[in-house]
């Protein structure tokens, strides 16, 4: 049974700290030259041991599954092979679909998340929705946590200067420097285990 977005307010207003978990969908394990990520199976594993954490923490964190809708023919097109969730959602979770980078553009993630929770980003893709939604969490006032190597992303071919490749694991550190100098904090897996307490 889904949870309701009254019972999801419930939750978070009761914990004031979310685990929003981006774009953690099938595709994104394909291999790269089918346009998965290259670090998704080591970055599943870790968002593995995350989301552990967050289920068996007291009091449990509202824990949103944000799925990403693409247009007929993408690979996160709605109900096709690829588009579900890497990890089921419980009956205590929220799933919530979007269709831009931004997971709060469009959703109802603003009306369910109170603007003085603490948020724990983790997913893909690094430089599109993880990106547009940490700087939007931070614009409502949101605290803003991202933990290195619960992320990542494609590499970027660069179409201008000379053209090349960006690999992946640059991008992802390039943001990451964005995102703290605009105010997120940036942990590292060996503080998982405190992330969910009261620190």
């Amino acid at each position: 049974m889904a949870l309701s977005e009254q019972e999801a307010l419930n939750i978070a207003l009761a914990s004031r700290r979310v685990l929003l978990l981006l774009d953690i969908q099938q595709l994104m394990l394909l291999d790269p030259l089918e346009g998965g990520v290259p670090a998704s199976k080591r970055v599943k594993e870790n968002i593995s041991r995350i989301l552990t954490h967050a289920r068996l923490a007291y009091p449990q964190p509202l824990i949103v599954h944000v799925r990403n809708c693409g247009d007929p023919g993408d690979l996160d097109e709605p109900k096709v092979s690829g588009w579900e969730l890497i990890f089921e959602a419980e009956d205590s979770e929220l799933v919530v679909d979007k269709r831009k980078n931004n997971a709060f553009a469009g959703t109802s993630l603003g009306d369910i998340i109170p603007t003085d929770a603490e948020i724990i980003v983790a997913g893909f893709l690094t430089d599109y929705s993880i990106r547009a939604t940490c700087n939007d969490a931070l614009k409502r006032g949101n605290e803003v946590l991202i933990v290195r190597d619960s992320h990542a992303t494609h590499d970027r071919i660069e179409v201008l200067h000379g053209g090349g490749i960006t690999p992946a694991n640059c991008i992802e550190v390039e943001v990451e420097v964005e995102l703290e100098e605009a105010g997120v904090h940036i942990l590292d897996m060996k503080d998982v285990a405190g992330l969910f307490t009261n620190r």
